[in-house]
């Protein structure tokens, strides 16, 4: 097997290799932001959150002019992406520490629930590395749910490191797109 074979062809590159180039650098820039001046960084980047709730929610309830399909969800969602960005926005610290640390629990009881899912699934002949898989999410989502503030505080320099190696996954891979290209 050639390395070709595991090559994208030209005709599934639906964009320009350059965009897969400005999102690997901005990726790490906003990585090496994290890791390096982790506060100001993750409140810039929940406060910018706060401002993207706040217009789509203005921009959901503008939608119902012209469009009432779900409109109680819609209602629902509009208003309370509204609620919550202003509430980003006129208390950017709390509103981070509140973000980070809801994104931490939300974590945890994915872990949990993944977890259970996956044990569930070796009763019905999924096999025992699904359930060694599960009991391995299970264990991490119940140390992160009892460790929810340790590993909020922790979170965003782990998304500063993911942040930065898929910024250099996404610059390599967009150079091997250009290759593609080239030769196409």
């Amino acid at each position: 097997m050639n390395g070709t074979a595991l090559a994208p062809r030209h005709e599934e590159i639906a964009f320009p290799w350059w965009v897969v180039l400005i999102q690997g650098i901005a990726l790490v820039v906003i990585g090496g932001l994290l890791v390096t001046n982790t506060l100001v960084t993750t409140v810039l980047l929940v406060t910018f959150v706060g401002w993207w709730w706040l217009v789509s929610g203005i921009f959901e309830l503008g939608s119902l002019l012209t469009d009432r399909a779900a409109w109680g969800w819609r209602v629902f969602s509009g208003i309370l992406s509204i609620v919550a960005g202003a509430y980003i926005i006129s208390a950017p610290l709390l509103g981070t520490a509140i973000v980070v640390g809801f994104a931490t629990i939300l974590l945890g009881v994915n872990g949990v629930l993944l977890g259970v899912t996956q044990i569930a699934q070796v009763f019905q002949g999924a096999g025992w590395g699904r359930g060694i898989l599960g009991a391995f999410n299970l264990a991490f989502g119940i140390v992160i749910a009892a460790n929810w503030t340790s590993i909020a505080v922790a979170l965003p320099w782990i998304w500063g490191v993911f942040a930065v190696l898929s910024g250099i996954v996404a610059i390599a891979g967009s150079f091997a797109i250009r290759k593609v290209l080239q030769t196409a």
